[in-house]
């Protein structure tokens, strides 16, 4: 994407003007709160280009109530952009950033593999009064253009997502990020209609991906294989793994639960 892509999928958001903040992290602050060995404050001095607080969400200027239970206090939700040096790969400072933060991040990274979107819910710490950790994986897609994420770029808007709570609100841009994840695999975006079906399409995902991955595998030991019983054995597994492949892509495009 172009270097107006962050400011193009922020649009896409569609925030109302007062939840805007606009204003400069300094990286030594990000360093500071984010870094718990030497070489990830060094990772952060020398890779961080910017980081900007775009908006704050928060339920008097969105009119969605905040979220508590006993992991969990959604106050606000953050949105951040991170722009990186040349050459600088996203992922561990990206991380960095949503451990930083004590709000779930809605965060937009800029690098020279271009712009990615990247969410994770986040938890209170058992083990530090008044801290929080990442509650699962960082789900980090890469955004698409203008043209072909069309469909994409208007699921994104924030009157778009559940308005029950924050936790809701944050969890409908997940799954919408998931869908354009999912994307990848089916060729053509399309959303969830239920969070049941989010979370069935994104096991299959994960469960697509690591069948490629053994498809690959089982092919290359079969291309190898002198003996014509284990080459037999071999494409027979093959087959099987073809099939459960069928059967997640079947629910990646709605037609299975």
């Amino acid at each position: 994407m172009s270097a107006n892509a962050t400011t193009h999928v922020f649009a896409a958001l569609a925030l109302p003007d007062s939840t805007r903040v606009d204003q400069r992290v300094p990286k030594k602050l990000l360093a500071e709160h984010s870094a718990t060995t030497a070489a990830d404050k060094r990772h952060v001095l020398d890779g961080v280009d910017e980081v900007q607080w775009l908006a704050s969400l928060k339920p008097h200027l969105i009119g969605v109530p905040a979220f508590m239970d006993a992991q969990r206090e959604y106050l606000e939700v953050a949105v951040l952009s991170l722009k990186l040096k040349p050459g600088i790969k996203p992922s561990r400072l990206a991380e960095l950033l949503h451990r930083a933060v004590p709000y779930p991040v809605l965060l937009l990274t800029s690098s020279y593999l271009g712009v990615s979107l990247s969410l994770a819910h986040i938890r209170a710490s058992q083990n530090e009064a008044d801290k929080t950790v990442l509650d699962g994986h960082i789900l980090s897609v890469p955004l698409p253009d203008a043209d072909s994420g069309q469909d994409f770029y208007a699921a994104v808007a924030l009157t778009k997502q559940p308005q029950t709570d924050l936790f809701a609100l944050y969890q409908g841009w997940l799954d919408t990020a998931s869908a354009l994840d999912i994307a990848e695999e089916t060729g053509s975006f399309q959303p969830s209609l239920t969070r049941e079906q989010a979370e069935a399409r994104h096991a299959a995902l994960q469960g697509c991906r690591q069948l490629k991955l053994q498809i690959a595998q089982l092919r290359s030991q079969a291309d190898k294989e002198k003996q014509i019983a284990r080459q037999v054995a071999l494409n027979q597994e093959i087959h099987l793994a073809q099939n459960q492949l069928r059967t997640f892509q079947r629910i990646l495009s709605g037609e299975a639960a």
